[in-house]
């Protein structure tokens, strides 16, 4: 739930004042203030949609991750084992990415 909505229904259902909801919300009344007297809704922003280095490769990374979660503890291959067999694939991503 978006924060003005928060705001919203703690002054117009739960008829707190602006100091209350200042005080559980971390805002400062001023903000508040400004918030409830406007009426805006909330700002959506759009993320574009942006490729990602893995995407190549997340078809054969599922098919390993599905593979290694039917082996025992013992006889799985490591995230960086993973890495490596990614980066001799031509993955040219980092380890935190995986």
């Amino acid at each position: 739930m978006g924060l003005l909505n928060v705001i919203r229904r703690m002054a117009l259902r739960e008829k707190l004042p602006i100091r209350e909801i200042a005080r559980r919300t971390g805002l400062s009344r001023n903000t508040i203030r400004k918030y409830l007297k406007a009426g805006t809704v909330e700002p959506r922003f759009s993320v574009p949609e942006r490729p990602s280095k893995l995407d190549p490769f997340a078809d054969k990374l599922a098919a390993w991750l599905k593979t290694e979660t039917l082996k025992s503890r013992k006889q799985r291959r490591p995230l960086t084992q993973l890495h490596a067999d990614l980066v001799a694939l031509g993955f040219t991503g980092s380890y935190n990415r995986v």
